[in-house]
This record gives structure tokens, sequence and C-alpha cells, in this order.
């Protein structure tokens, strides 16, 4: 199994809690040690996304694939 694919076997065993909350998680890329992710719906605003990114989907992510360092959200730019 590739590190992308254990990286999404994570964020999909992640993305249920994310989803109770009314948000979302999508894996956009893994390059150089980094999880690149976008958070969407009520994730993508709320004043606990760092929180959220670094505690709990980093830590989840990390603990699972040692080969990860870090993972850092995408915003989008309106």
């Amino acid at each position: 199994m590739s590190t992308e694919e254990k990286i999404i076997e994570v964020i999909d065993q992640i993305r249920p809690f994310l989803i109770d909350e009314g948000g979302n998680l999508e894996f956009v890329k893994y390059e150089n040690g980094i999880v690149y992710v976008k958070l969407l719906g009520a994730c993508s605003h709320c004043s606990m996304m760092d929180y959220t990114l670094k505690n709990g989907i980093e830590q989840a992510i990390v603990a699972e694939i040692p080969e990860v360092k870090m993972v850092e959200n995408i915003q989008e730019e309106f």
C-alpha cells in the first residue's frame, strides 16, 4: 500500500467525526512529508479549525504513518 493510500485510509476513518459536526475533509496531495488537505463545510471557517487540524487530523495521520511530518490546510482564495 502506498503512503497516499494509507493517508486516505486514515482520513476515511476521521471523516465521520467531521461530518457529524457539519464539516468534511478532502485529501489534496502528499509531498515531502507533508499532507495537504482541504477542510470543507463548517470546518472551513470554524474558530477551532487549527486545533482540529493539528490536534486531531495531524495527530491521527502521523501516529499511523511515521513518514508524514505534518498536515497543512489549503484554503481556497476568493
